[in-house]
This record gives structure tokens, sequence and C-alpha cells, in this order.
């Protein structure tokens, strides 16, 4: 018997507070990989790995909130609990490939295309893997051009959104650039529902898992927490909202990561060389005065 879904069974709640939830990992996620690029290697892997476990919190958490909207008529909804958390793993680890190879080689060319492809699939296997965690008196059925489609979407928002991250062009970019993933990450969600048909068995017995509301409550203490401490770090960076980074004429390069050290090296002959002449002007002119 086919079933009758519905993904939006509390109105436009769950989709907007969904779409929140991806903004606010997306401008965590994208301030920290800029960030990264105005840095030195040695502190460069924190901040990428602050950013990939940002980014891949907020579209779990997005795409758990859309779902407590999601009804199926005659069954309940529950969810396995290690494949839930499982796909919040895969989430972060594959977007942290593709931040990291962006991060390291800068929002160019074909590392921008690797990493924006890798942190798109992380995305959309995230969402898969979840649904893969549902439990319900049914089978699922997806469409292949729908989830194809999903698939597309997601990887050119990731791709999109990392190159707005290497242009470094400070806090009100990245907002928008936030604002722009959060949409089509959403897109992608509604969109891969949109592929899903549920056949529901004629039992009426209840599915072994956990309840949406026990998945809520679970993923409101985690991966919610880890965002607003995330945020803190953000908003406490003295470099984070407005910094800039010291470029050399080199360097100057959008999506290139910087090298701090070269930039201060850059930085100090003009002082001393300046120095050294007025040292040698200064004495020139005390012979002369005697």
């Amino acid at each position: 018997m086919q079933g009758t879904v519905d993904g939006f069974s509390y109105g436009v709640v769950t989709p907007l507070v969904a779409y929140l939830m991806a903004c606010l990992g997306g401008a965590l996620g994208l301030r920290c990989t800029t960030r990264s690029m105005l840095v030195s290697h040695s502190w460069r892997v924190g901040w990428l790995a602050l950013g990939s476990a940002a980014i891949g919190s907020g579209i779990w958490t997005m795409h758990f909130v859309a779902m407590m909207g999601f009804t199926v008529k005659g069954t309940p909804i529950h969810y396995d609990k290690a494949t839930t958390f499982a796909s919040l793993a895969v989430a972060i680890v594959m977007v942290g490939v593709g931040v990291f190879i962006v991060g390291y080689r800068g929002a160019t060319g074909v590392a921008l295309f690797t990493g924006g492809t890798l942190t798109g699939l992380g995305i959309a296997s995230m969402h898969y893997l979840g649904m893969a965690g549902m439990r319900l008196n049914g089978v699922l059925k997806y469409n292949t051009f729908t989830v194809a489609a999903s698939v597309v979407i997601a990887v050119v928002a990731a791709t999109a959104a990392l190159w707005a991250a290497g242009q470094v062009r400070g806090f009100l970019w990245s907002v928008g650039a936030s604002l722009v993933m959060g949409l089509a990450v959403s897109g992608m969600h509604y969109t891969g529902m949109a592929a899903l048909a549920v056949h529901v068995h004629g039992s009426s017995g209840t599915p072994v898992g956990d309840s949406p509301a026990a998945v809520l409550a679970t993923m409101m203490i985690g991966p919610l927490v880890f965002l607003c401490l995330a945020g803190v770090v953000v908003m406490f960076d003295p470099l984070m909202v407005m910094g800039r980074p010291a470029w050399t004429p080199a360097e100057r390069k959008p999506g290139v990561p910087a090298h701090s050290e070269v930039a201060h090296a850059g930085r100090h002959p003009r002082p001393l060389a300046r120095s050294g002449r007025r040292a040698g002007q200064r004495g020139s002119r005390i012979p002369q005065n005697r």
C-alpha cells in the first residue's frame, strides 16, 4: 500500500528552523575556513577542523530538524541511533576533507573543484544515510533522477560556498555566502525528500528504534551546543570579523592561503634599511659640524 507522505506537518516552522541551522553551521564553518587562510600552518589545522565540524554539525542538525515535520500516514517513525550518528560522522569527515583541500591549496582551480565535490558528496551522503536510519512499517523507494539532482545541488552549493570563503572579503561576504549555502542545503534536502516514496506494510506494529523526540533531544544536547561554542570562539577571535592578513605583494591573490611568517619577513627589511640610511646620514653630518 502506498503511504501518504507529508514533509510539512508543522507548516513552515520546521523548514524555517532547519534553514537557520544550516545557515548557522555554514556561517561558522566558512568564517573558520577564511580565518585559516590568514594564519601560518601551525594554526591552520585547528581552524579548518573547527570549520569542518561546524559545517557538518549544521547540515546534520538541519536535516533532523526538517525531519521532525516528516510523517507517513499509517505508520509511526522511529530512528536507529547508531545509523543516525554515523551520518553525523560521515558529514564531518567528508566535509573536512573538502575544507582541508581548499584551506591548504586555495580556493582556485582543481583544489576548489575537488574540495567542493567531496564536500557536496558529504552533504548528500549524510542525508541518505540519515534516511537509512529511519525505521517504519514500510519500504523506502527513491526516484533515481531526482536523487541525482539533489546530489548535483549539494555539490554546486558546496563549491560556491568554498569559493566564497576563499575570497577573504570580510564578514558580510561570508554571511551572504552562508545564507546561500543554507538555502542550497535546504533545497538539496527537500529535493531528496521529493524523490522519496513509501510503500507501507499491512501490519501496524511499532518499529524498533528511538522516537523523533528522543533524537531531537540528543541532537540539541550535542551538535547544537557545539555550534554555540564554535560561535563563541569565532566572536572572540580578534581577527575573525574584520581582521586582514599581512599580505606581501606576491601573495595578494584571492583564495590563496596566507603565510604569516613570509609576510612578516617581507615587512622588516624596509624599516631596517631606512634606519641604516638615517644612521649613515647622521654619522656623515657629525664630522662636518665638528
